[in-house]
């Protein structure tokens, strides 16, 4: 069979903004309120961002990123963010079967892990709806993840309880830099400790 790549590829547009909240149940409680159902199970995710020795990934405002949660690995690419209301950039994905593999791969063609952040992830939608709610419990807080369409964005968003100037755009890594700045920590890897790792648990 003759692999071939056609000349024009449509872009996979990814828009979707961040939303601080108080607590995961509390969270939980107000989308089921709100007709939203688990569409996926909560599970633990570790994400390795790669980059090169320049950081040229960093530095012109893309992603190269592998995730590991529960057996599933997926490569996922993200373009340069256009930042308005919403952060939207390409976003291309596929799945591979070694985690250990796929990380060397990036290596020898020289991208190494340069920033590791940890989650538990829980993901809600509703019927017929094309949008999806991602609930995300990480070290430095609870957050949602609105991702669809603009308008879906702000309708469920305003359905939910937030104004447009609760809306987050940054990545976790710029977060947890904040964070850190905030704390006055010293950045390394925005992960849980061992032993909640070990367990199986995060955050309530």
């Amino acid at each position: 069979m003759r692999i071939g790549y056609p000349c024009r590829v449509k872009k996979l547009i990814e828009t979707e903004i961040k939303l601080r909240v108080i607590s995961a149940a509390g969270a939980r409680r107000l989308l089921r309120q709100h007709g939203f159902r688990v569409i996926k199970p909560r599970i633990f995710e570790q994400n390795l961002v790669l980059d090169d020795a320049k950081n040229s990934n960093r530095r012109q405002g893309r992603l190269l990123r592998v995730r590991a949660a529960g057996d599933k690995i997926t490569c996922t690419f993200k373009g340069v963010a256009n930042n308005g209301r919403y952060k939207s950039r390409e976003e291309r994905e596929f799945h591979a079967d070694s985690l250990v593999e796929c990380v060397a791969v990036f290596r020898a063609i020289g991208f190494s892990e340069k920033f590791r952040y940890e989650k538990y992830r829980t993901e809600f939608g509703r019927r017929n709806e094309t949008g999806h709610v991602m609930l995300d419990e990480t070290p430095i807080g609870i957050l949602m993840e609105l991702e669809g369409p603009g308008r879906w964005i702000d309708a469920t968003a305003k359905e939910l309880g937030f104004p447009r100037s609760a809306y987050i755009t940054d990545s976790y890594g710029r977060l947890y830099e904040q964070w850190c700045e905030e704390k006055g920590s010293v950045r390394g890897n925005m992960t849980f400790k061992r032993s909640l790792r070990r367990m199986g648990e995060g955050p309530n």
